[in-house]
């Protein structure tokens, strides 16, 4: 829906009635800093910001731009990797980062009642002193927001066995787009109606601006132990992360890199990786003493027959500590390799981690184009790490084609085009590989009934019909697949 430009000064005069005047950004020197998200390849400029303080303030200016048919785009704390928080000269820019205040920490529910600017990290470092933690924790968890996490229904290295943001918040407060404040879910295990508390998880801040979060807390386990796996072969490694599956062992997180990243982020951090090998694994256990011991002994051996090289168990949790830094720095790490990179997120079957990872080597030599792997093996969400050179033209063009097959190829593999990151403005033409159009009807439909003027981050995330017959991608691949193989919604 296309949306006719207002009147910049009048809507200014409007916020400042309700907003201090240091809450309402307008000159372009103040709205360069919220030009992308952590996709920095897409950039452009906001009509205007607002940083509001109170929910009441969020419901007041909805109810601005919903009267004047402003579009409103949300904006946690700028880490997401999908322009799913891209801005443009007609929207405004609703940044959440002011509404970072932790309102209740229940320990005997085990609960925490926070609101959308809280960073990730800040809940665990909150619940610590309870012998409790919040289990989803992203790379970027120092950093990003739990509101960003629930719009894009965040990940991390322990949601293996611990589950995605969805499956850790029990309830959710939402301004609608008419400026109402809609309750979701409940402190209790499930609630009558709809799932809509699903549904607004990664959902990109297409059908609600959420205000309120109400989050699972988890015990502190009692013992946990770190595996630092090592091999000769990377697709030896991905048959081996089956292995550790297979065997009936959960871990509470099973991560791989291959060389490329090892020696990023051993150069980056010293985490004491061994930077000759073509892969590792980093697999952590966690239970009770006598469990963690037990398991650790199956893994050693599953390790020695599936060829490892070394199997090593941190020492110290200091040492603990150390190897989950290295993972979690090999982003920013890989930075140091390459004047840019673009960082995919893809999720296909376990089983193919091997075949997949052949394949990504295969690409990289056809493109000329290095690729660092990165990535939550145990629920096959692939994170390649495409380094080139904005400067040299053509190369940015390049690479997205060569991101984009990637994405195509963990359809065809019976997985989809993210794990984590959503979709945003990055892979929304990828969406036409993934779903047919009847699908992709429904998911206007549920936008049409949040949000019928589109005025809510406007072309986000669900292409339109006449986008996929553009590009040709309304047969998609569904059918070519084992019924048991079909992504799942």
């Amino acid at each position: 829906m296309h949306h006719t430009p207002c009147d910049k000064r009048e809507l200014l005069s409007q916020f400042l009635t309700f907003l201090p005047k240091n809450a309402v950004l307008s000159e372009p020197e103040d709205l360069h800093p919220y030009e992308c998200d952590g996709l920095s390849a897409f950039r452009h400029l906001p009509m205007m910001v607002v940083l509001p303080e109170s929910v009441a303030q969020v419901q007041q200016i909805m109810r601005v731009c919903y009267e004047r048919r402003v579009p409103v785009i949300a904006r946690g704390a700028g880490t997401g990797l999908s322009g799913s928080a891209l801005p443009d000269d007609h929207s405004v820019l609703l940044s959440l980062s002011k509404l970072n205040r932790i309102l209740e920490l229940d320990p005997l529910s085990r609960t925490a009642r926070i609101e959308p600017g809280v960073r990730n990290l800040a809940i665990t470092e909150a619940a610590s002193q309870y012998g409790l933690y919040y289990a989803p924790d992203p790379s970027s968890q120092i950093a990003c927001s739990i509101g960003g996490n629930v719009a894009e229904n965040s990940g991390g290295v322990h949601c293996l066995k611990y589950g995605l943001t969805v499956h850790n918040v029990l309830a959710l407060k939402v301004v609608m787009v008419t400026g109402e404040l809609l309750h979701i879910g409940s402190g209790a295990l499930d609630s009558p109606g709809y799932h809509l508390l699903a549904l607004m998880h990664g959902s990109e801040g297409m059908l609600g601006i959420v205000v309120e979060v109400l989050v699972k807390l988890v015990p502190k386990p009692n013992d946990i132990q770190v595996l630092l796996i090592t091999f000769d072969d990377v697709a030896q490694a991905g048959r081996a992360v089956n292995t550790i599956i297979e065997s009936g062992i959960l871990p509470s997180g099973l991560e791989m890199m291959d060389q490329l990243a090892i020696r990023a982020a051993e150069d980056f951090c010293h985490a004491g990786y061994p930077t000759d090998v073509a892969a590792i694994l980093l697999c952590e256990l966690d239970g009770t003493t006598e469990e963690v011991d037990e398991h650790v002994k199956k893994v050693e051996q599953l390790m020695q027959n599936c060829g490892a090289l070394a199997v090593r168990v941190a020492k110290t949790e200091a040492e603990r500590i150390l190897f989950w830094k290295g993972r979690k720095s090999a982003f920013p790490a890989v930075g140091r390799l390459s004047p840019d990179y673009y960082c995919m997120d893809g999720t296909i079957p376990r089983r193919h981690l091997a075949a997949v990872l052949t394949r990504l080597n295969e690409l990289s030599q056809e493109y000329n184009l290095p690729i660092a792997n990165v990535f939550h093996a145990g629920d096959g969400n692939l994170h390649p790490l495409i380094m080139y050179d904005a400067n040299i033209p053509g190369e940015l063009a390049r690479t997205e084609e060569l991101g984009g097959k990637i994405l195509t190829l963990c359809v065809e593999m019976g997985g989809t085009i993210t794990g984590e990151h959503g979709v945003g403005v990055e892979k929304i033409n990828q969406m036409c590989d993934q779903f047919a159009s009847a699908e992709l009807q429904q998911f206007h439909a549920i936008k049409e009934a949040f949000d019928p003027l589109r005025l809510l981050n406007p072309g986000k995330a669900v292409p339109t019909l006449h986008r996929c017959a553009e590009l040709g991608a309304m047969h998609v691949h569904h059918n070519q697949l084992p019924h048991s193989d079909l992504p799942r919604f």
